[in-house]
């Protein structure tokens, strides 16, 4: 998989780029991560990708003419299945559209900033607008770094267990049931004696129980759904 993101801020996601499962997948070559910078696109001495919105505004908005180059150079060299938007008012991203996205051969990211982009780049150059929750971010790189944790980590051959990612929260609707170790008894605070049996199909009822409770009392909403 290749994962190409367009930013003012590469600097922002070079570290949660280069750790943990990311980094165990791109060492395998599982995926590949590029990040690109938008000024490298810009005209002009000063390399400037924003401006003032017409008729006013507080706030700056990024141009459409280094975003539009930057999407056309990129896209010579590579058929991208989707072009995302990281921006507060996209869709919601959820675990249905990271198992989407793991599925994809190439995708790129471009990462909202200021006080957004022009208008003309949602219309015309992006195929999926993404919201990571109902808040705003100083920019999208953070965001872009969360899709692109959820989704790799999907990717076969990332986990040491596969069936790892098969039993997180969301994969069936509904959050996932609460996990014990080592020590069984801590203070006095106990490791339910169902868990030590070995009666598997038991300890399955049991957490698709707790699933489903757990669900209930904090997230009743995945039931609607």
């Amino acid at each position: 998989m290749r994962i190409d993101i367009i930013t003012v801020l590469p600097e922002l996601l070079e570290s949660p780029l280069n750790y943990s499962i990311i980094k165990r997948a791109k060492d395998k070559k599982l995926v590949e991560i590029n990040l690109h910078h938008l000024r490298d696109y810009a005209s002009g001495k000063h390399r400037h990708v924003d401006d003032y919105a017409f008729s006013g505004g507080a706030g700056m908005v990024i141009q459409i003419e280094p975003v539009d180059k930057a999407i056309s150079s990129l896209k010579e060299q590579v058929n991208y299945d989707e072009i995302i938007y990281t921006s507060p008012d996209g869709e919601l991203f959820d675990q249905k559209m990271a198992n989407y996205f793991s599925t994809l051969d190439n995708i790129l990211i471009l990462c909202g900033h200021y006080k957004g982009v022009d208008q003309r780049i949602r219309d015309h150059l992006i195929t999926r607008e993404v919201s990571i929750g109902n808040f705003v971010m100083t920019g999208g790189e953070l965001a872009a770094a969360v899709i692109t944790d959820s989704v790799v980590r999907l990717l076969p051959g990332v986990l040491s267990d596969e069936t790892s990612a098969l039993s997180d929260s969301f994969q069936d609707g509904l959050l996932a049931p609460p996990v014990y170790t080592r020590p069984a008894d801590y203070k006095g605070w106990k490791v339910p004696e169902l868990l030590f049996g070995g009666n598997f199909p038991e300890i399955e009822k049991w957490r698709e129980k707790q699933a489903y409770q757990r669900t209930k009392e904090r997230r009743p909403d995945l039931l609607d759904d």
